[in-house]
């Protein structure tokens, strides 16, 4: 697959293990947002068309994997190119609008943002995955068992 040079996939499993360890620190307490901001519809439509409350995304949030990793890349933003964001892209089985079951593959971005008493997560990316991907750490021959749970 021909990647862009602002991709960086040369990571250790133990580097992406402390770095989902952070962000997944964040997320339990509640120092994260989801980007839904009008330069982010596709986040907002992929939340509403599978019923996500905040509870359900935060629950996908959670359900990521190291082996979900994907690769990361400097924020490409003017101002912000000293910034690394992290790309997973796990498979979770959510419940459409009509309550079927479908397995979906969540392009999910982050950006960790550290202050000096704190740090909390960006989540830039938060929909469905719409272009081709490689997982670093693993490849992926059959679907995801993890579900929501929708009631």
């Amino acid at each position: 697959m021909s990647r862009g040079c602002h991709y960086n996939m040369n990571h250790s499993k133990s580097d992406i293990e402390l770095v989902l360890a952070e962000i997944q620190a964040c997320i339990r307490e509640d120092r994260y947002v989801i980007a839904l901001n009008r330069n982010r519809q596709e986040n907002r439509e992929f939340i509403d068309s599978y019923n996500l409350t905040a509870k359900r995304q935060k629950e996908i949030l959670l359900l990521i994997e190291v082996e979900d990793f994907c690769h990361s890349l400097r924020n490409t933003k003017i101002g912000y190119e000293h910034e690394k964001l992290y790309v997973f892209c796990p498979q979770v089985v959510l419940h459409d609008v009509e309550n079927q079951e479908e397995p979906v593959d969540i392009y999910v971005k982050f950006n960790i943002m550290s202050t000096v008493n704190d740090g909390h997560v960006v989540v830039i990316s938060f929909h469905e995955r719409n272009k081709p991907i490689d997982y670093l750490f693993t490849e992926r021959l059959e679907p995801s068992k993890r579900r929501l749970n929708y009631e």
